[in-house]
């Protein structure tokens, strides 16, 4: 069966509320056949990514970068995994109070190194989660579908 593991740094409820609606689309019940494994980004693991067929990763942008919490996952796993997860579908979201410029670079520097495919726009944006909560869920199922 096909996994997609999502991994997200959501530590406020405007964050959460924003996984959540990546969840719902990635586990829409007209999506058959496809595992979704979360991981909060402090605790995704080399095994987690090396068993899963593709990636959705979420994060705020803080300081202009990406959350600590992710730049740590990606640190704990670049190496073991850039060979062996190359050409992976992948997306991600960046939700920014004021601006994402260096988040979404961070991000584009970091999955290109681990030679993954962008597989669907990212969803970036600057503040209210709300009137972007059903592009979230769209993020979601697309990424869902696309191993299905």
């Amino acid at each position: 069966m096909p996994r997609l593991l999502v991994v997200q740094h959501c530590p406020t409820p405007r964050l959460a509320q924003l996984g959540d609606a990546v969840l719902a689309g990635a586990r829409d019940d007209a999506i058959e056949g496809v595992e979704v494994v979360v991981r909060a980004a402090l605790d995704a693991t080399v095994d987690d990514v090396l068993s899963a067929d593709g990636y959705l990763l979420g994060t705020s942008a803080n300081l202009g970068y990406i959350s600590g919490a992710l730049k740590h996952f990606f640190d704990t796993v670049y190496n073991d995994v850039r060979e062996p997860t190359a050409k992976r579908p992948f997306s991600y979201w960046i939700r920014g109070g004021y601006d994402t410029i260096g988040a979404e670079r961070a991000m584009e520097s970091i999955t290109t190194g681990l030679q993954w495919s962008l597989a669907a726009p990212p969803l970036v944006f600057t503040g209210d989660v709300e009137p972007h909560l059903e592009e979230a869920t769209e993020l979601g199922g697309t990424l869902a579908a696309l191993l299905m």
